[in-house]
């Protein structure tokens, strides 16, 4: 089995970033629950600059959560949401831990995995690593674009599912059934956007 693409647990550091996206997912999802309850419903759409589904008041206004109430301007320096930031922080967790010097960090040996890059990477330094991501991702543009078509029907069931579930949860009197409508929203969210990161 070839070395690069070998299993390792994630460093302190990724741990931290992957903890942090978790508690930030939990949050816009408590968050749209909670304006769910209020009267908005969930749009089949998400939102263009960070992805999150749309919600809609009474007035028919589409609404954030994410940019509206969580994200502000240091955003591009948050690791949880820009991945530039992301690397920033595990490079330098590698380098003081001096910890997986023999190649890319667990993030980016994902991407690579997701974009398709097939060949062997051998040992970089992190310059060499931004290089080989762009060109993988030059490379790769039409097995990209497969990828796109292959994720394309799991992104419309999924909104089907929201849509269905919304409109459910609207007509729903049961508190237990309410419960797991919002459940099963939250999760085809995440979905969507476990997918959109993919992609």
């Amino acid at each position: 089995m070839d070395d690069d693409f070998e299993w390792q647990p994630p460093s302190e550091a990724e741990m931290k970033i992957i903890q942090a996206r978790r508690e930030r997912s939990d949050k816009i999802s408590k968050l749209m629950g909670d304006y769910m309850l209020k009267g908005y419903k969930m749009l089949g759409i998400c939102c263009p600059e960070c992805s999150t589904i749309l919600l809609q008041d009474k007035h028919g206004v589409n609404y954030c959560v994410a940019c509206m109430e969580l994200d502000t301007d240091t955003d591009k320096d948050d690791p949880v949401l820009s991945q530039a930031a992301a690397r920033s922080q595990i490079r330098e967790g590698t380098a003081l831990d001096e910890v997986d010097t023999e190649g890319l960090s667990f993030l980016t040996r994902l991407s690579d995995t997701s974009l398709g890059a097939s060949a062997a990477l051998p040992e970089r330094t992190s310059h060499d690593a931004t290089t080989t991501l762009t060109s993988a991702s030059n490379a790769s543009k039409s097995n990209q674009y497969n990828l796109n078509l292959n994720f394309t029907d799991s992104l419309d069931a999924l909104s089907a599912k929201i849509l269905w579930a919304t409109n459910e949860l609207q007509k729903s009197n049961s508190v237990e059934y309410s419960i797991q409508l919002c459940q099963l929203i939250k999760s085809s969210a995440d979905a969507i956007q476990s997918i959109k990161t993919i992609i």
